[in-house]
């Protein structure tokens, strides 16, 4: 529940605004809420939503309202239904369609500053993770900066038939090919 989630994050704000006050802070929610409760209590600068607003339908317009930075994910359905709607005519023109309509959404919300992450891992299949990820300087045409966060992911580990803890070599290769294809910032 919001509440829960709220009380579980503000600790972790009490301790990063403590320790080192002047680090931007990023908080991963897809709650609108929660959202606004950390941006007006704790200043939070950048919210990262899974969703892009589709599991919460005040989120966009609150982000806009509190002027945070927007990382929008993209997903199809919630985590647990994520995995049955993996079903694209072409994956990367998709998730160009999607990411279309919802930076269009959030700027008629007053966001300004969006990060797009391709959601490794998130509605997508093995074989498709790797498409997208051979096309992804496809998403360079938003103009925006892109987010990948494969980081030990199964994508990873399924491929190289081995364990999260033993993906780290594949994570480097991965968020190296990233980079090269566009990528503006690691999520690791």
């Amino acid at each position: 529940p919001a509440d829960e989630e709220y009380r579980r994050v503000e600790e972790g704000l009490r301790i990063v605004k403590e320790v080192a006050p002047q680090i931007p802070v990023s908080v991963d929610t897809f709650r609108a809420s929660v959202a606004e409760r950390c941006v007006g209590e704790w200043g939070v600068e950048i919210i990262n939503d899974i969703a892009a607003g589709g599991l919460d339908p005040d989120m966009i317009a609150t982000v806009g309202r509190v002027k945070a930075a927007y990382i929008m994910m993209h997903m199809r359905g919630n985590p647990h239904t994520m995995t049955s709607l993996c079903d694209y005519d072409d994956v990367v023109a998709d998730i160009l369609q999607y990411f279309c309509r919802k930076i269009n959404e959030a700027q008629q919300a007053g966001i300004c500053d969006i990060i797009l992450d391709p959601g490794f891992g998130f509605s997508k299949t093995l074989d498709q993770n790797y498409i997208l990820l051979q096309r992804m300087d496809e998403l360079k045409a938003f103009g925006l900066p892109v987010l990948v966060g494969a980081s030990r992911k199964s994508m990873i580990f399924r491929l190289l038939d081995s364990t999260p803890a033993e993906a780290l070599n594949g994570t480097t290769v991965v968020n190296t090919l990233s980079l090269l294809k566009g990528a503006s910032i690691l999520r690791v």
